[in-house]
């Protein structure tokens, strides 16, 4: 068991020789084999045990088991309690996603403070093999039938190469206490349903079925290799500044994938990526959500926009002559002058008549039905249609200005004024307001 951990700890580059670790350690007996090869292998161990107080006294007595054991062989040890019931709450995801973002965030301040190279964790081949499996009960890509991998950033498992019954024959020759390790997750259940009752059934097609799923996620680890690289790739040349090029999307080997990739991890379901893909040669307009974010589909190009919950389209900003600067969802800087004056040429900048003026003035998202008379011409043109001559997308109206003196609009912000407001040869007051560069509403020239 040693040397073939040792072997697969340098064939999958998993820790330098003598190295420092952070060992996530349960209580179980897979854990507590973990512990005990590390060490007898030479390695700086450092022991960390997760309370998420979920089995009431059950969780307790875990925790006093590891400190205690860790006292006994002179390993060092740090534990930490979770709410994990609360937290799952707050945000509104399974105790098995807060278990797991707990456990792995915490290994990772962990890390830091003991300056170690990696956490270890103590999945194995038995564990991998029930989640290929899982995967694909639920539904998957390649990724999710490559199995558990050897090494996630600083997260490395090195008893991937061994089996359930392995361990077990370990924990017995090494003669290693440890409780029973019910802390894996909600999913235990369906693992349990598939351990005791699918793999067998598969077992009697062929005895050897759980190493041909081994292997083949092995295979399907190795191509995905491939996959991802032709993937990030892809990526790089097509989506830039949360936009993504549907041109050179088609081009791809597969556009489907590669939606996929860029979306899944932003919460879009399957289902929602598929409509996507299929709506590449649809009209402007077309939305697709996630809970986090939304995906607009604006002519040759795929938007996606986080949704705040907490944004506000109908807030009002008022602009007093004393007004000096807005900040907020704006961020401008105002002025009063005297003419004559030297004009900026730039649509960052409104020249305002003051005597025209009637404040307070006020700024307000757009809304149908608005109009003005673009600085230059006679007639009034509604906004919306502004908009389209400028191929403003779905996302840049939402989050255009307008300036209003009264009902009239004096400024589309950052865009274009009104004529009636111009100032003119027998202006003598002028009313001057710059849009801050880093201004994120702003459409971009």
């Amino acid at each position: 068991m040693i040397e073939r951990i040792r072997g697969f700890i340098e064939k999958e580059k998993l820790l330098t020789p003598g190295a420092s670790v952070i060992v996530g350690l349960s209580g179980g007996m897979d854990s507590m084999a973990l512990l005990d090869l590390l060490t007898l292998l030479g390695y700086q161990c450092v022991a960390a045990h997760c309370n998420f107080h979920l089995r009431g006294e059950e969780s307790n007595r875990d925790a006093a088991f590891v400190k205690k054991w860790c006292k006994a062989i002179d390993i060092p040890f740090t534990s930490v309690d979770f709410d994990t019931t609360q937290y799952a709450a707050d945000r509104k995801i399974s105790i098995e996603m807060a278990a797991r973002e707990l456990r792995y965030d915490w290994f990772e301040i962990v890390r830091r403070q003991y300056d170690a190279e990696a956490v270890a964790v103590a999945h194995h081949k038995d564990d991998s093999i029930e989640t290929v499996l899982l995967n694909l009960i639920r539904g998957t890509g390649i990724r999710g039938l490559a199995g558990i991998m050897p090494r996630n950033k600083q997260v490395v498992r090195p008893l991937l190469c061994v089996t359930r019954a392995g361990i077990e024959e370990y924990i017995a020759q090494r003669d290693i206490p440890y409780v029973f390790d019910s802390t894996n997750d909600e999913t235990i259940f369906l693992r349990n349903s598939l351990r005791l009752n699918i793999i067998p059934q598969l077992e009697k097609l062929n005895p050897s079925v759980k190493e041909a799923i081994w292997r083949t996620s092995r295979n399907l680890s190795e191509a995905e290799k491939v996959y991802s690289a032709s993937i990030r790739k892809a990526v790089g040349e097509l989506y830039r500044e949360d936009t993504i090029d549907i041109a050179k999307l088609r081009k791809t080997a597969s556009p489907l994938s590669v939606l996929f990739e860029i979306l899944s991890p932003l919460g879009f379901g399957a289902s929602v990526i598929e409509d996507a893909y299929l709506g590449m040669e649809g009209v402007s307009g077309k939305v697709f959500y996630s809970k986090s974010y939304r995906l607009i589909k604006d002519r040759d190009f795929f938007i996606l926009d986080r949704i705040d919950g907490n944004e506000s389209h109908g807030e009002l900003i008022y602009i007093n002559p004393e007004t000096e600067e807005v900040t907020g969802p704006l961020h401008l800087m105002i002025r009063r002058e005297k003419m004559p004056l030297s004009i900026e040429k730039d649509n960052r900048f409104l020249y305002a008549d003051m005597r025209r003026l009637t404040f307070p003035l006020t700024l307000r998202r757009w809304k149908e039905g608005d109009w003005f008379i673009p600085f230059g011409m006679k007639g009034r043109k509604k906004v919306s249609d502004y908009f389209t001559d400028r191929k403003y997308n779905l996302k840049e109206k939402e989050n255009a200005w307008l300036l209003l003196s009264r009902d009239d609009i004096v400024w589309i912000v950052g865009e274009r004024p009104d004529d009636r407001y111009k100032i003119t040869e027998g202006s003598t007051d002028v009313f001057i307001i710059e849009v801050i560069d880093n201004d994120p509403t702003i459409k971009k020239k």
